[in-house]
This record gives C-alpha cells, structure tokens and sequence, in this order.
C-alpha cells in the first residue's frame, strides 16, 4: 500500500506591485492583524469587559518599534465611536498634548475615553511620566466633562491597566 502526502505552506501570502505572491514580513502580518481587529470591532460596538478592551488594544499597538499614543473615543455605554493615533514618538517615548485629546473628544462628542500608549521596549511598567500624563490628561478631559475610564499600555503579549491598578 503506497502512502499519500500532502505539503502546505501555512506562510501568510501577500501579493506584490506585479500580482506575484510572496512570502509576508513580519510588519504585513501585523497590518493584516490591525485591518482584521479593525473590521471586527465597528463603530457602536460595546466594549463588555476589560479583557476586550486589552485584546483590542494589543492588536492594535503590540508590534510597532517605536511608541503610539492611541485614544478608544466612547459613547454613554462605551460603544466605540473612534479608535484614533494621536500620536507617534521614537523608541521611548512620544509627547502628547492633552489639549489636542481634548479637541479630538469634543469633535466626536465622546463621553469617555481609554487611553492607550504602547511601549517597544517589552515592559508594560507605567513610568512616572506615564503617570503624571495620565492625570493631565484626566485633569484637562474633566473639564469638558468627558471620563478617563483606564490607560492601558501594551508591551508585546502584555498589558498594564491604570485602573486594574488603582492609578486612576
């Protein structure tokens, strides 16, 4: 009796400039990542628990070399209106204008945001710059009445939450 085997590639394809299909890098498969996370949670959807909120957030930041400073824009029953990088930095570090936050939660007409930064270097440790950031920014959104429901940072696999924390 002769045996039969198939061989698959199981590598992720992407198609090039010229409509050939090659092998994808490692930042194709975190876009393709991104878009996919991006089609699956829409405007209006309701984040239900913490861990949705962190699972979201890793497949949007984890990866990227340098820091990201993102804001989830949320309704009255924190149903997502936008999902917005605000800000991009080097490899430690990005600076943030709450100002800006704060223009960008009145042109959506969010009631509450999450905050979100990543950190390339693998350590979801708040730095006291992560801190004293958190609460101008907490401060300046207080304001316009608008509520800092958690910062939340992404080291790769990991994530830290200010308020899982008690920072909040």
């Amino acid at each position: 009796m002769s045996q039969f085997s198939l061989s698959f590639d199981t590598s992720l394809m992407v198609r090039d400039g010229r409509g050939r299909y090659r092998p994808a890098d490692t930042d194709q498969i975190l876009e393709a990542a991104r878009q996919v996370i991006e089609q699956k949670m829409q405007r209006g959807e309701a984040f239900t628990s913490p861990a949705a909120v962190k699972d979201y957030l890793r497949a949007k930041l984890a990866g990227f070399e340098h820091e990201v400073f993102a804001v989830l824009f949320l309704d009255t029953r924190h149903r997502l209106i936008e999902y917005r990088e605000m800000f991009r930095g080097t490899i430690d570090g990005a600076s943030v204008y709450p100002r800006e936050v704060v223009k960008e939660a009145l042109r959506c007409n969010a009631a509450a945001v999450i905050v979100s930064h990543n950190h390339p270097s693998g350590n979801p440790e708040p730095s006291a710059a992560d801190r004293v950031l958190t609460a101008r920014i907490k401060q300046a959104l207080g304001l316009v009445d608008v509520r800092v429901l958690d910062h939340v940072i992404v080291a790769g696999d990991t994530t830290a939450s200010f308020a899982e924390r008690g920072l909040l």
